[in-house]
């Protein structure tokens, strides 16, 4: 029988809340911060454009399990409309394809902005991940080719116009859901102006339930790293900018437990919940011995079900 080869990398779990720089693709930055880190496991939780900058939260090993919650969290976006422009990827990247000398009046930006908000349909941008036929919107689009992506429902918590900083740009902050594009959202509201538009500068500023202030420049990753005399201190220093893995579960509630009920979950079993306060009923909760993250499940007829088991 072939044996299994030993995993390369750390065993690291956690949460990175990466402040990503313009230029560079999700999918490189969870390999430069997995490669710095020396991590087994990396994943993102949510993509952010190449051309955008701002939050992308990176989960490190046992962290990968929790992406799913973070994946549902609402997201918070800076983004600046150019208009009279209409572009192939609704943003800087591609050519122009409709243009328009009208400048939109700011009391018409701002009436516009209630049929936005809510639950609303938006087509997809030609340019996106969306699935034709088992192919990739953006692969089909480069190829030359202009397919019909059907329109979806996505939730606007809010939209506002920030500041108007000269006549053809319009500074604006929205609040969604998964699945929500703000490139759709500029070209489509340069149509309803009759002026088109596109993205010409997007940041996404928060991914509940990470905060502002818990980003971390890439450079601060860089010179941390670079900054170590030896392999430990530059892993001690980069671990420093971790968050706990249970820190995607904010939100649901938690269920504490002691050491023989968590030796029942790490083998799969369910336990009964215990506590004042503990649920008896909750579709998602989350069981913690001293502190840590050891399960994911149900709380059913007072009895903690787990579905994923962490390591501690």
């Amino acid at each position: 029988m072939a044996r299994r080869g030993k995993k390369k990398g750390r065993a690291v779990s956690g949460w990175l809340v990466l402040d990503k720089p313009a230029g560079l693709g999700s999918t490189e930055a969870v390999s430069k911060v997995k490669w710095l880190f020396g991590a087994q496991k990396a994943g993102h939780a949510g993509t952010l454009d190449p051309l955008a900058s701002g939050m992308l939260p990176i989960a490190l090993g046992e962290a990968t399990k929790t992406v799913p919650y973070v994946m549902e969290g609402a997201k918070v976006y800076r983004f600046t409309v150019a208009w009279g422009e209409e572009r192939s990827t609704d943003d800087l990247e591609g050519p122009v394809t409709k243009s328009c000398d009208k400048v939109p009046a700011e009391e018409d930006i701002r009436a516009l902005l209630p049929r936005y908000t809510g639950l609303i349909m938006q087509t997809p941008p030609q340019f996106s991940a969306v699935k034709i036929g088992g192919e990739r919107a953006y692969d089909l689009a480069r190829e030359g080719e202009v397919v019909e992506i059907a329109a979806r429902e996505v939730e606007i918590g809010r939209l506002d116009l920030m500041s108007i900083p000269e006549p053809k740009k319009a500074v604006f902050e929205v609040e969604c859901g998964k699945g929500t594009y703000v490139r759709s959202l500029a070209r489509d509201m340069g149509r309803d102006l009759g002026c088109f538009g596109h993205v010409a500068d997007l940041r996404r500023t928060e991914v509940y339930p990470f905060e502002t202030q818990q980003l971390v420049p890439l450079k601060d990753l860089e010179g941390a790293a670079a900054d170590a005399e030896t392999e430990s201190d530059r892993f001690s220093a980069l671990d420093s900018y971790l968050l706990d893995t249970e820190a995607a579960l904010d939100g649901l509630p938690e269920i504490v437990l002691g050491d023989d009920a968590a030796g029942r979950i790490r083998l799969g079993n369910p336990v009964i919940v215990r506590g004042r306060d503990a649920p008896v009923q909750a579709p998602e909760a989350w069981a913690s011995l001293r502190g840590r993250l050891i399960a994911i499940g149900m709380v059913e007829a007072g009895m903690f079900k787990p579905k994923r088991v962490f390591g501690l």
